[in-house]
């Protein structure tokens, strides 16, 4: 940090010229480079490309017109709609007209990577359902000091971007061995067949017997009366949104759906496959998401959900997986008993996902640190 500040000292003791993305970044559209084959499979070599949380949708085996990227040339992919942006150095296909490919119009006087990371400053929220990189995010001015010290500044955010992800891998490694922990007594507490505690079911004085049921027989479906689109998501807002992503709450609004007040609900996404238990009034974000209400004299919506997640087999392709879901048979132990695995998963679960505590904390820490760190880097004084 010193060395940076005595080179901006140096070259640059006035301040640095702000210039518009449009004047230093050059995009393509995706054209030729949009996948045609929806039908994934993890074994092909090409991936598919999203700018969002699920950057890598999937893998796709056309062997033509891949966008040629690579350490030497690399590109900035940028969602038009939801101006997500994501580094990309490997060949690919995207899924969407959407994504644009930025390029640097040169290298000699906006490194792409510095241009990157500036892009991560920037605080824009779509306010509709448009394309934004024209009108609206290229008019966009990020500081452009001399080269010298955008590199300098690449290469202290490189460092510490590899050192935070060090840091965040071991943690994760970490939570991922109690989460396995957790998955080992969630497995145990509900192998009703053997291998478990009920090992000689018949003879259990708990359970003499235990009855199996399909998910569709126990569930009834809510149709919600109000869906969210993703571009209408607030940071803040009275009501939570849930939508088929991995987060719990996806973001927030100021209506209520009358449908989705508060109670207990199993939700699944059709296409994410992610299963949610939720306790609290919310409305639905955008299409996909699955919400279902327990048949409670015959099983605890909190015993559901663990359950579901204990004997549901992923797919991970991209289609509808809803239909798998409801046919899902679960063992139903009678109410007490299920009354008391919920409250040991409860315990093991609240130690393993809380992010208020423990290293999920540790690791939401690590990433603010980073973002601090970095806004404090590029902010630059405009020179006049």
């Amino acid at each position: 940090m010193s060395k940076l500040s005595e080179m901006i000292a140096r070259l640059c003791p006035n301040g640095v010229e702000y210039k518009k993305l449009g004047e230093i970044v050059d995009y393509e559209q995706p054209g030729k480079y949009i996948v045609r084959d929806s039908n994934y499979d993890n074994s092909y070599k090409t991936p598919v490309l999203t700018a969002g949380q699920t950057f890598v949708l999937g893998y796709t085996n056309e062997t033509d017109n891949h966008y040629m990227a690579s350490g030497e040339k690399p590109v900035i992919i940028f969602d038009d709609f939801t101006t997500a942006f994501q580094w990309v150095d490997f060949e690919f296909k995207v899924k969407s007209s959407a994504m644009k490919m930025l390029t640097s119009r040169s290298e000699e006087v906006a490194s792409l990577r510095y241009i990157y990371y500036a892009m991560q400053c920037i605080h824009y929220k779509p306010v509709d359902h448009s394309r934004h990189w024209i009108e609206k995010f290229s008019k966009i001015s990020i500081p452009l000091p001399p080269l010298e010290i955008q590199r300098e500044v690449v290469e202290i955010l490189d460092n510490f971007a590899q050192l935070t992800a060090e840091l965040t891998a071991e943690l994760t490694a970490e939570l991922a061995k109690r989460k396995k922990q957790y998955e080992h007594y969630r497995d145990m507490l509900l192998n009703f067949n053997g291998g478990g505690r009920y090992d000689n079911i018949s003879q259990n004085e708990l359970c003499p017997s235990i009855e199996w049921k399909r998910l569709g027989e126990i569930v009834k479906v809510v149709t919600p009366s109000i869906k969210i689109k993703r571009l209408d998501y607030e940071v803040e807002g009275d009501t939570p949104i849930v939508s088929q992503e991995v987060e719990l709450i996806s973001g927030y609004c100021s209506i209520k759906d009358p449908k989705l007040t508060k109670n207990e609900y199993l939700c699944f996404g059709d296409h994410s496959e992610h299963i949610k238990y939720i306790d609290f009034a919310f409305v639905q974000g955008a299409d996909g998401l699955k919400i279902m209400i327990a048949d409670k004299a015959k099983v605890l919506p909190k015993y559901l959900y663990y359950a579901a997640q204990n004997f549901y087999v992923r797919h991970d392709n991209y289609e509808r997986h809803f239909k798998y879901f409801v046919d899902l048979s679960i063992p139903l132990p009678p109410l007490a008993e299920q009354k008391r695995i919920v409250a040991i998963l409860d315990r093991f679960d609240s130690l393993c996902n809380s992010l208020t505590e423990g290293l999920p904390a540790e690791i939401a820490l690590r990433k603010k640190q980073y973002e601090y760190y970095r806004d404090k880097l590029l902010s630059f004084k405009e020179a006049s």
